[in-house]
């Protein structure tokens, strides 16, 4: 037996320990549950060992979004405790291997930042969209 982060007992077997940003690190957005900086037990079938760190190169960009979707999405950056950049990149990995980024407990904060921030635009809207 082990403990955990508030020094309850788990058998490592069933329970493993993630951090938010770590999972993020792995490529595993879809696990995000909270902030990285509370560790959160999730049942695994079996504990997996880490995975090594992908070594990669970073460049500075500038990029133009929709006013109303840069906040939404600098609020759920906030969220989860994660740089715009790290959220950016996790949903475009996601997206690009077909996969959905988001658990439903996240989906759910975003329905409450898009009311927020009055962001009304969908996915079929960005084809038709002009600058003022």
């Amino acid at each position: 037996m082990r403990s955990n982060a508030t020094g309850s007992a788990y058998d490592g077997s069933w329970y493993q320990s993630t951090n938010v940003r770590q999972s993020w690190g792995r490529g595993k957005l879809c696990h995000a549950f909270g902030h990285s900086n509370r560790k959160i037990l999730m049942p695994t079938a079996k504990a997996k060992l880490p995975e090594s760190p992908r070594i990669i190169e970073r460049v500075q960009t500038g990029v133009r979004l929709e006013r109303r979707l840069l906040k939404v999405l600098k609020g759920l950056a906030e969220y989860l405790d994660l740089s715009l950049g790290d959220l950016l990149e996790g949903i475009a990995l996601h997206a690009l291997d077909n996969k959905l980024p988001f658990k439903p407990a996240t989906l759910e904060k975003i329905a409450d930042l898009r009311r927020v921030y009055g962001l009304d635009l969908r996915a079929e809207d960005s084809h038709h969209l002009r600058e003022r």
